[in-house]
């Protein structure tokens, strides 16, 4: 009969890919089996306990005959209650999830390859089902009530076919390089900010012990291209890996939370590879870089909307940037040092919220850097594309990312064929050898992670030259953060250009190219571009509701600008209808599918809570606040404080047919800080909006500010412009409409001209 399952090791390791649901009157069996067929393996799900998941794995593997010869005695054995009836093929199991009463199983049905990387296939969802448990005949009234079938709709509006995408043996929420320098397996992988379905799965992994019937889902973009040099073709595979820890809609989720989680958190990477020869040495390069929201304590609120202008508010006391700090190291933990900051968002100009945020921003970085001798690392550059000049705007881009390289480096490494199984990159090889637990141990003893060639002898002792080779390796310590206001359009303006530069170094680490340089006309600049392109209105899509605001490449393409205009146009408006009128739904059907709210029989239902509970997950120090198009201050923050009246907070119902959309009103809400709630008193300064365009903002703050004065901190408003900089002079424009007002103003003047 069945054998008792191998030991999971690194070269054992088996991965259920192909499975096959079975139902009896009693129980589920799903069969699973490995792609070589190799290893059959079942799992037994109890039908008859509505209120409980009741798990059970045979801990034996069978052959497929063996396999088959179960199934008939199962058949056989349940005659009498209809036999043993197959339910539908799958590939793997997504989760279980309850809201009321029953539990649901959902499953992939169907999924296609989208890439592979070092022989490892990369899949999308294409189809997926959720499957109640428990049979119809023990299912209670509460299994078909009207708000269990709105949870299960609100589920079901996370759409899994669509940016989701997983591997059975390749860690696809892990950069390359944390996967060839610390390979792990196992549940430590489920806890990775980047797996979307840490929640769904915790059930069946904490009752197993094993993530062998789960896939892990990685939330984001996934792309892969073969593209050439003369002489030589390579995949350039880029990847964007969206943060489940503090994940939401473009206003309700701003600025960061309690434990350092910022909004719109993703990491971005480039991977160069070619294509593996027998008996030849393989390369590979790897290059991350990320986006997030401002670490601080600011938000905006849609439901503000009937305003026409989205709510801003910035926490008044930011308790000495705690929150801050823990996102650095976090940063520095996941990407090692120096952490190069670069904030896109306005210095000049009508808008002040923007730049008060920014000034804000600035003047924080300042304040750890001088206060915490371990933020000494951080790299802060202040840099406003709405004042440059537009020839030049890739060109300093480049200039700015090359001189970020030279700090961080890459990720490269030569591997030679040994690593290769069965044409697979065999990702726990290092491991194994001389001791190491890790590759990153083996730099971490030779003092020089940057560059290193290291020789690896099978058992450590002496063996003939033709088992020995060589490892080539340079790896990145630290990372590119970037962010504007959303952290979409202007930010994905500059991580292409940090990509290009980038691309310039990988090809000439695989001996592709004599330059690390790609000129803006090569056609590889031009390439890279709809990559990046494609990704920028991905992520502008989940997180803004609308493809990205693309100007700047459209105007390098040289397209029409009319036509320019008129696109950006249509994005604007997608982009406030579904700020303002869909972004709820979607905020509530991710807090259902992440786990960030649990529905439980007797106790409020989602769509019943006020927008405090509904949409601040993790930020139990910041009550939302509306505060008309600006700020909160204390007197210890770096702005001036008087006193002013508060509004009575907006209800956060918001009814149709008493928005006016046209409506633009001036009063000003704000909100007391956690301290002003305990009964401190707290001096708080909001600046009014600016409704007349003719007067300009120029606060004292923003240009006599000496804390800026630092090695650290490159600012365009506080630098001497005589003075040398490694940052050099960069002054360019973007005509891109990235602001949030300014957004909404072009909306109401189209309303107004219908």
């Amino acid at each position: 009969m069945g054998s008792e399952p191998p030991i999971a090791s690194a070269s054992s390791a088996y991965y259920l890919q192909s499975f096959r649901l079975y139902e009896t009157f009693s129980k589920y069996y799903i069969i699973g089996r490995d792609k070589k067929r190799t290893f059959w393996r079942v799992l037994k799900i109890d039908r008859l306990d509505c209120s409980e998941l009741d798990i059970d794995e045979d801990s034996a593997t069978y052959s497929e005959n063996e396999c088959s010869d179960l199934l008939k005695r199962l058949d056989d054995g349940n005659k009498i209650t209809g036999g043993l009836k197959l339910v539908t093929t799958c590939y793997g199991i997504i989760g279980f999830v309850k809201f009321l009463e029953p539990y649901y199983m959902l499953l992939i049905t169907k999924r296609k390859k989208i890439g592979e990387i070092g022989g490892h296939k990369i899949y999308a969802i294409t189809k997926r089902e959720m499957i109640p448990i428990p049979n119809p005949t023990v299912r209670t009234f509460m299994a078909h009530s009207k708000n269990e079938n709105r949870y299960k709709m609100l589920l079901c509006t996370v759409d899994l076919t669509k940016d989701f995408f997983f591997s059975y043996s390749y860690h696809a929420m892990r950069s390359l390089q944390k996967n060839l320098y610390d390979y792990k397996t196992g549940q430590h992988l489920y806890k990775k900010k980047c797996v979307w379905n840490k929640f769904l799965t915790s059930e069946i992994r904490n009752r197993l012990g094993n993530t062998l019937w789960t896939v892990a889902l990685v939330h984001g973009f996934f792309k892969q291209v073969k593209l050439s040099v003369p002489g030589r073709d390579f995949k350039l595979t880029l990847i964007a890996r969206r943060s489940r820890c503090f994940a939401g809609t473009r206003y309700l989720k701003r600025g960061v939370n309690d434990k350092g989680r910022v909004a719109n958190d993703v990491e971005t990477e480039q991977i160069v590879s070619e294509d593996p020869v027998e008996g030849c040495p393989t390369q590979m390069s790897s290059v991350v870089q990320y986006r997030g929201s401002v670490p601080l304590f600011w938000s905006q609120n849609a439901l503000g909307f009937h305003k026409f202008r989205p709510v801003f508010s910035l926490q008044a006391e930011q308790h000495n940037y705690e929150a801050m700090v823990l996102h650095f190291r976090n940063l520095v933990k996941r990407y090692g040092k120096p952490i190069v900051i670069l904030s896109l968002l306005k210095t000049r100009g009508k808008k002040r919220a923007e730049k008060t945020l920014g000034a804000t921003y600035a003047k924080a970085i300042a304040s750890i850097i001088d206060k915490l001798p371990e933020m000494n690392h951080l790299r802060f550059c202040r840099w406003d594309l709405h004042t440059h000049i537009p020839i030049y705007e890739l060109q300093q881009l480049g200039d700015l990312a090359a001189d970020t390289l030279d700090s961080t480096g890459i990720f490269y490494c030569q591997l030679p064929p040994k690593l290769w199984q069965d044409g697979f990159l065999n990702l726990s090889y290092f491991d194994k050898y001389n001791g190491h637990n890790s590759l990153e141990d083996l730099f971490n003893k030779n003092g020089d992670a940057g560059n290193l060639e290291a020789n690896f002898t099978d058992g450590g002792g002496s063996c003939d030259a033709n088992e020995n080779y060589g490892v080539k390796c340079m790896s990145q310590k630290g990372v590119l953060r970037s962010n504007c206001m959303d952290c979409l359009d202007r930010t994905n303006v500059v991580q292409y250009a940090y990509g290009l530069a980038a691309l310039g170094r990988q090809l000439h680490a695989l001996g592709f190219i004599e330059s690390p340089n790609i000129d803006l006309e090569d056609p590889l600049a031009e390439n890279l571009m709809t990559v990046y392109e494609a990704m920028g209105d991905t992520l502008a899509l989940q997180y803004g509701g609308s493809p990205a605001h693309s100007k700047i490449f459209a105007d390098i393409r040289g397209q029409w600008r009319p036509a320019i205009d008129y696109q950006d146009l249509i994005t604007t408006v997608k982009r406030f209808c579904s700020n303002a009128f869909l972004d709820f739904v979607r905020q509530d059907a991710m807090n259902v599918f992440l786990g960030y709210f649990r529905p439980q029989q007797g106790k409020q239902v989602l769509w019943e809570l006020d927008s405090d509970q509904r949409y601040n997950v993790g930020r139990s120090s910041f009550k939302r606040s509306l505060s008309d198009s600006d700020i909160l201050s204390t007197s210890n923050s770096p702005m001036v404080s008087t006193d002013v009246m508060l509004n009575p907070p907006f209800s956060g119902k918001v009814q149709g047919s008493s928005m006016n959309l046209l409506g633009f009103l001036a009063d000003i809400q704000t909100q007391p800080s956690h301290d002003q709630a305990q009964g401190g008193s707290t001096s708080i300064l909001a600046f009014m909006p600016e409704i007349s365009t003719g007067t300009r903002l120029s606060p004292g703050y923003m240009q006599e500010d000496q804390s800026l004065k630092s090695d650290n901190i490159y600012d365009e408003e506080t630098r001497d412009a005589s003075a040398p900089s490694s940052l050099f002079d960069m002054d360019w424009h973007s005509s891109a409409a990235n602001s949030f007002v300014e957004e909404n103003e072009r909306v109401v003047d189209i309303l107004r001209a219908l």
